[in-house]
């Protein structure tokens, strides 16, 4: 490993100073600051593999260095940013946006997401937070309309609720439209529990169950239910060193039309959803599924996750029962979620979101 020190009068400046001589590869081990004659002065030490052994096997580096590498900037990041609070000027804000800000910050919004809010607000005086905040997190319900691809594909870490959410996803389209012709895919042939669950309520429902456990098999049912109006497949979670890209093309899905809804819970720690949204990263058209959001204390996470993975809020589900427990997203329920801490009602599970004219 190629080790080196940078020095420099920011963290900015000395970070800057690795990635250009060291490239995006390079692992922080340690950063200090002291004072040299008066002036504060930046010190990062910083390694890089240089060895051939290492760039022929991309997936250990990415798998062993990528992750340190991550947990480092974080670090780094986190210092950051304590440096930084202290220029954020509370009192330049109206009485209402202080007060909405302050409550974010307590509810688990992070620095990185709290400092983008405060300059939008600072950009735009008389602004809401959240006009702000609406522009930082995007919402697309779920449904026909806005989701018009035939086979729309659940995936998301192990235990965030895929299977429940795939057959409630299901159950709201009987609902809006009750002539629907729909199938089950699943992929997650060797997990016997959600695999029973699964297939037992298709049958109870009246919906196809399929199974696949390689592309040939997809390929054939793909051949076999094409008289189907939507597709729903079930994943199974992705280990360390899988991505979805890969998976799709193990299963030649990709390129067709698909939507790719990922599943989160509201308490996973930062570290590990940055990794699973590269993980479940995709060029097809994405959102992110809310799920069990009546286990969760409160609700800042989503605004973190929403605003890093840039992609759109499609539902939201919650409690312990398939029947009227997934809500199409909507502003106001997503809002009302992080700042009133309010579930969805019966109601918005059960009937379609009204479209603004």
């Amino acid at each position: 490993m190629q080790v080196k020190t940078f020095t420099g009068s920011s963290s900015g400046e000395v970070l800057a100073q690795v990635k250009a001589e060291m490239g995006p590869d390079a692992v922080i081990l340690g950063n200090r600051t002291y004072r040299k004659n008066g002036v504060i002065c930046h010190e990062i030490t910083a390694g890089v593999e240089r060895s051939t052994q290492t760039s022929q096997h991309p997936s250990m580096d990415a798998m062993g260095g990528w992750s340190e590498w991550q947990r480092d900037w974080l670090q780094i990041k986190e210092q950051l940013f304590a440096l930084m609070k202290p220029a954020i000027q509370m009192s330049r804000l109206t009485p209402r946006q202080r007060v909405a800000l302050e409550y974010l910050q307590r509810e688990g919004v992070c620095d990185e997401v709290s400092l983008e809010l405060y300059t939008r607000l600072l950009a735009a005086p008389g602004s809401s937070v959240l006009e702000c905040l609406c522009d930082m997190v995007h919402v697309k319900s779920f449904g026909l309309e806005d989701w018009p691809q035939r086979i729309h594909m659940i995936t998301g870490p192990f235990g965030s609720g895929k299977t429940s959410t795939a057959l409630r996803l299901a159950l709201y389209l009987r609902k809006i439209k009750p002539d629907i012709r729909l199938a089950f895919i699943n992929l997650d042939c060797l997990r016997g529990n959600g695999r029973l669950v699964l297939r037992h309520w298709a049958e109870l429902s009246n919906f196809i169950y399929l199974e696949a456990q390689d592309a040939q098999t997809m390929q054939t049912i793909m051949d076999k239910a094409s008289a189907v109006d939507i597709l729903i497949i079930d994943t199974q979670g992705l280990q360390r060193g899988q991505t979805l890209q890969k998976f799709l093309e193990a299963y030649a899905l990709q390129g067709k039309d698909i939507a790719v809804h990922t599943t989160f819970t509201p308490f996973c720690d930062v570290l590990q959803t940055k990794e699973f949204l590269q993980r479940y990263k995709t060029t097809h058209p994405s959102s992110l599924i809310w799920t069990k959001l009546d286990e969760a204390v409160s609700y800042g996470n989503i605004v973190n996750v929403s605003n890093e993975a840039n992609l759109p809020i499609s539902a939201l589900s919650f409690g312990g029962e398939l029947q009227e427990t997934l809500a199409p997203a909507t502003e106001p329920l997503v809002w009302r979620l992080v700042f009133k801490r309010q579930l969805p009602s019966r109601e918005a599970a059960t009937n379609p979101p009204r479209r603004s004219k």
